[in-house]
């Protein structure tokens, strides 16, 4: 599996119970099981929700699913 794979499971997997739309990044943060310190891990790649929230912006948002976060991130982080 790749790291990107890794991390989009990951991400999706802590945004599991979360409700969408998310509209804002500070909703967005709270929907992580520990909020901004929520870490996803792969080999030597380590993100946390608050240094991920980093790499959006206003645009990105409403995000209407997990997969749409973990997606977006993934692309912004360069995950391959």
């Amino acid at each position: 599996m790749s790291i990107r794979d890794e991390i989009f499971q990951q991400i999706t997997g802590a945004l599991a119970r979360a409700s969408f739309p998310i509209d804002t990044p500070e909703k967005l943060l709270a929907a992580f099981p520990n909020g901004a310190e929520t870490t996803c891990q792969s080999g030597d790649i380590k993100m946390k929700a608050g240094d991920a929230g980093k790499l959006l912006t206003s645009a990105d948002f409403p995000f209407k699913s997990a997969a749409d976060v973990a997606n977006t991130i993934c692309d912004r982080a360069g995950l391959k």
